[in-house]
């Protein structure tokens, strides 16, 4: 290539290259190491063979010295970079964003398409598949028969000359392939109409085969639907049928929740059973402290102690009731009978009232009559438990607390809703777990163990209801229990 001296770049010593500034905005990649290049001291010149610095070198020993040539104000200049260049930083503007494949493109959309068509569309290209080559057969086959039974030429040719004989033998000739040709043509025809309208009608008898064999599948997902933990040890699938591999699915299912009865079943035994040995020293205990407070001769001490520690120990019963109380609520119902949630309600508000009253809270009550069927005793405490927590969580002057039941489109309400603190909508579904209360988790037990709702809950679970609870405004909570209406 050429070109004037003065457009040619000047050559650079490899010392000097070596030396000279970076280009790159890296960070060295030798940030306390010795630079690649041959340390030079403050005339420029190379050290000797001992590798020493020359005297007068400025800077500590192994900083100065180590090929990196100073600076204006005498500050060392970093070594170049070494390697490729490192891009860490967004694409560049204007990239074509990578196109998938044709085959990536074609499995996008068979995800989309439920197992229902996908068996219906298989069955459909099966069909498809074997009425083409039956097609094609059938192409061939009538060429064949036409040929073999298409007459030898009827006329004796002896008699003429041999190019009208030859004439003749080919338009005879001529005659078997245009009726071959006809044939073919007229059978292609009709036979892509036929096989497209037997197509319709195999994608439509597809469909009803597909929806037939995932019958059991859908079956399994009705019982697993459902399915709750008082629902266990009734409720299974047990699928009839020949031993293939949805009989396998769904046996294998049944074994599932019979395991998983067991193991919910244990767990209410231990809850209660570990609750019921609990009762018995707490029982003790407070007999003890009542008979130590009755003592006339106890100091002022002695009985401030007691007082305290009889506290404690009713703390400590209400806890255990109430786990004795939730694991039964989790049970199936033992008792069913005809119940009106306004007489639940109105016991409720009626053993309250007093507690309210204390706390400076108004109860007001609008109860209308709604039948269901389920345990009295578990309604009148899943009733009691909400209009205690709104009494208990309230603003300590002029706390309000509404209680509503009656039928709403249908279905049989319990609403209670009470005046407090504000409720952030990210605590309320956290609010039904056991121990859990609204900005704590275990603490603030004087208000209750934290068991209310979560007994609410299963109460009504129980019952075949749903409870819900949505922040009110200006403060407080709603909590709206829906029963089966007798």
């Amino acid at each position: 290539m050429s070109g004037t001296p003065e457009e040619r770049p000047a050559f650079v010593p490899p010392d000097e290259r070596r030396h000279s500034a970076p280009t790159h905005p890296m960070i060295s990649p030798h940030p306390g190491g010795r630079g690649p290049g041959p340390a030079a001291g403050e005339d420029g010149k190379q050290t000797g063979a001992s590798g020493e610095d020359p005297p007068g070198a400025g800077g500590p020993a192994g900083f100065a010295g180590q090929g990196r040539p100073a600076g204006p104000g005498g500050a060392l200049r970093p070594p170049p970079p070494s390697g490729p260049p490192a891009w860490d930083g967004p694409p560049p503007l204007g990239a074509a964003p990578l196109r998938p494949s044709l085959l990536g493109q074609v499995k996008k959309i068979t995800d989309r398409v439920s197992i229902r068509w996908r068996l219906t569309l298989t069955y459909a290209a099966l069909f498809f598949m074997a009425g083409t080559v039956l097609l094609f057969l059938m192409y061939v086959m009538v060429a064949w028969a036409i040929d073999s039974a298409w007459p030898s030429f009827p006329f004796d040719l002896n008699n003429v000359s041999p190019e009208l004989a030859n004439e003749l033998q080919q338009g005879w000739y001529y005659y078997q392939r245009s009726a071959i040709h006809q044939a073919r043509s007229s059978m292609l025809t009709r036979s892509f109409l036929a096989l497209l309208g037997v197509g319709i009608i195999a994608i439509i008898i597809g469909y009803v085969v597909a929806d037939r064999a995932l019958k059991p599948v859908q079956q399994m997902t009705a019982t697993a639907r459902k399915l709750s933990d008082s629902t266990l040890a009734h409720e299974r699938i047990d699928l009839q049928g020949p031993d293939d591999e949805l009989k396998e699915l769904a046996d294998t299912f049944d074994a599932m929740l019979t395991r998983l009865n067991v193991a919910f079943d244990t767990q209410r035994r231990f809850v209660a059973n570990a609750s019921h040995e609990l009762r018995t020293p707490l029982t003790i205990n407070r007999t003890v402290l009542e008979i130590a407070l009755g003592d006339p001769e106890a100091s002022g001490d002695l009985k401030a102690l007691g007082r305290t520690l009889l506290e404690v120990n009713a703390r400590n019963e209400r806890l255990i009731e109430g786990l004795l109380l939730l694991a039964r609520s989790e049970r199936e119902l033992s008792v069913r009978k005809p119940v009106d949630v306004k007489d639940v309600a109105e016991t409720a508000v009626e053993q309250l009232v007093p507690r309210a009253e204390e706390a400076g809270v108004t109860l007001a009550a609008e109860l209308q009559s709604a039948g269901t069927v389920g345990d009295p005793v578990l309604l009148e405490r899943c009733v009691s438990n909400l209009v205690e927590n709104g009494i208990k969580h309230n603003i300590p002057e002029s706390g309000h607390v509404w209680v509503r039941t009656g039928m709403v489109e249908g279905a049989l309400i319990v609403q209670v809703a009470n005046t407090g603190p504000h409720v952030p909508a990210y605590e309320v579904s956290s609010l039904f777990e056991p121990f859990r209360r609204l900005n704590a988790d275990r603490v603030d037990s004087d208000k209750g163990a934290g068991l209310g709702l979560s007994i609410v809950r299963a109460v009504v679970r129980a019952h075949g209801g749903n409870v819900t609870a949505v922040p009110r405004d200006g403060g407080g909570l709603v909590v709206t229990v829906r029963l089966q209406p007798r």
